[in-house]
């Protein structure tokens, strides 16, 4: 799929198809009155007739329109135009582009770009139709036998910006959306890979495959052995039910030198049981997306060495499988983590914590400038925030506000919980330093309780990511997330991030 952006008038455009918008009641946008005008009123006595009301994503394919020089013009609704917000815009985006690739239309000029979004810019409009198209066209048949691909799928999709002097920032904003689009593609591949295929080897094949990619990325993996040498006995014990041994892979992009580096620590459960304490069968099929934290961080080790940002990240594919066996760990065991803190387990279901403590203890002797981990850590953050919306915790304001900063650029929104040390009694032991769970109350909090008494010495963040990494039902996949939110800060921290678009 072929971006690219230009400045020019509609009825100049010689392309299969021209896509304008049309806003309720009936009432063509800017660019699609300057086609009606060359057509002598064609489109607009079209609208007289309802052929079209304008409601949001609503379509109308009209072929040649006397007077344009395209074959085709695709008539996009777009609602209220005081109402129109950046999610009804990509709404609109995805829409037509499954129009378009469903008519035949090989390439098409696209004037939504040109559409006013309720606080975005030019920067914004075009970056999130690439990310969009991209989505939206995304599919896993890897395993389906019988492929159904298009006749004449859509190649070519051009962007138009109002002025010349937007270009330069319609072309950085396609180079920002297919690097992210990529990290995301990256991410669903790998989370949505049966768990028979994508193991704690698989996931470590993949962080090697980049690393064999771009000279500036490095990659090693951690197996059991050294795992023990290093006293990582938390991590271990959760692995030990399993035939497929844990692995850990780190990802060492280097960007600018010998500064501190970003640590991006995934939780790469490749599928998760319960062990001992084991899931209900419904639905146990969704746990091969427990490893959503690694996917999402090996996704934005992609999207970071497209960008060749001037930073220094490490990125750790914490990868274990939870499985109850004659060796498995049990509720009531007592483990001594790599920080030398016990921890008596309750509960072989919380066991993402137990892998991410050790993880967490290993980063710092690279110093880091900010840790973050990502993970499918509690179900309670999906009562506490639904599907939408990602969990935010941290131990420093100041990375707390860049996340969500980022969140909202992105358009990949997180929300911030509180981690006060009240929630700390919750995790008392009366034989361990503490407990694998805090009970029902502030599920979420209380495991990130948890990892903050192992992320002492840095400034960290987690985010809880069990509601948005994938959807379950007729549209049951991996969404991608938080890659685009994960992206976005680290462009941020480069300081090559949007480009503002000043009228």
């Amino acid at each position: 799929m072929e971006f690219s952006v230009k400045s020019g008038s509609p009825e100049k455009q010689r392309s299969a198809c021209v896509v304008v918008g049309v806003f309720e009641p009936r009432r063509l946008s800017p660019v699609a009155e300057q086609l009606d005008k060359i057509s002598d009123g064609y489109l607009s006595s079209l609208l007289r007739r309802g052929d079209l009301e304008g409601k949001p994503g609503q379509m109308l394919l009209l072929h040649q329109v006397p007077g344009v020089l395209s074959e085709r013009v695709l008539l996009v609704g777009c609602g209220k135009e005081r109402e129109l917000d950046e999610r009804q815009y990509k709404q609109i985006i995805n829409k037509t582009i499954t129009t378009l690739n469903e008519t035949g239309s090989m390439e098409a000029v696209c004037f939504l770009t040109e559409l006013h979004v309720k606080g975005r810019d030019t920067y914004w409009k075009v970056r999130q139709a690439v990310e969009t198209t991209k989505a939206g066209l995304y599919s896993f048949d890897q395993f389906k036998t019988n492929k159904a691909e298009p006749r004449r799928p859509l190649r070519k999709l051009v962007f138009n910006v109002p002025t010349r002097r937007e270009l330069t920032i319609g072309e950085r904003a396609i180079t920002h959306g297919l690097a992210v689009a990529k990290g995301v593609r990256i991410c669903r591949d790998v989370a949505n890979m049966p768990p028979n295929v994508c193991n704690p080897a698989y996931l470590a094949s993949q962080a090697r495959r980049l690393a064999d990619a771009y000279d500036n990325i490095s990659t090693k993996v951690i197996g059991e052995q050294e795992m023990a040498e290093l006293g990582m006995n938390s991590y271990l014990a959760v692995a030990r039910g399993s035939e497929n041994e844990a692995m850990m892979a780190i990802i060492e992009y280097k960007g600018n030198g010998d500064a501190k580096p970003i640590v991006l620590v995934g939780k790469g459960l490749t599928f998760d049981s319960g062990g001992i304490s084991i899931k209900p069968a419904e639905g146990m099929d969704e746990m091969k997306y427990d490893m959503g934290g690694a996917a999402s961080v090996l996704g934005t080790m992609h999207a970071l060495a497209q960008l060749q940002l001037p930073i220094n990240v490490i990125g750790v594919l914490a990868g274990c499988e939870n499985m109850p066996g004659g060796n498995a760990y049990r509720p009531g065991d007592i483990l001594t983590t790599m920080s030398g803190q016990t921890v008596e387990v309750l509960n072989t279901d919380a066991e993402g914590r137990l892998v991410l403590c050790d993880a967490l203890t290993y980063v710092d002797r690279y110093d880091p400038e900010t840790v973050i981990d990502v993970a499918t850590l509690t179900g309670a953050c999906i009562i506490a925030l639904g599907h939408h919306t990602s969990g935010l915790l941290a131990n420093h304001n100041p990375l707390a506000h860049e996340l969500l900063n980022a969140s909202e650029q992105a358009g990949d929104r997180a929300w911030r919980l509180p981690l006060f040390d009240e929630y700390q009694e919750q995790l008392e032991s009366p034989f361990a330093d503490m407990t694998n769970l805090g009970g029902r109350p502030a599920g979420t909090i209380t495991a990130a309780a948890f990892l903050s008494r192992f992320t002492k010495k840095y400034n960290w963040a987690h985010l809880d990511i069990a509601g948005t990494a994938w959807k379950s039902g007729k549209d049951k996949g991996s969404t991608g997330r938080p890659v685009p939110l994960l992206t976005q800060f680290l462009l941020n921290r480069a300081g090559v991030a949007d480009v503002e678009d000043k009228e």
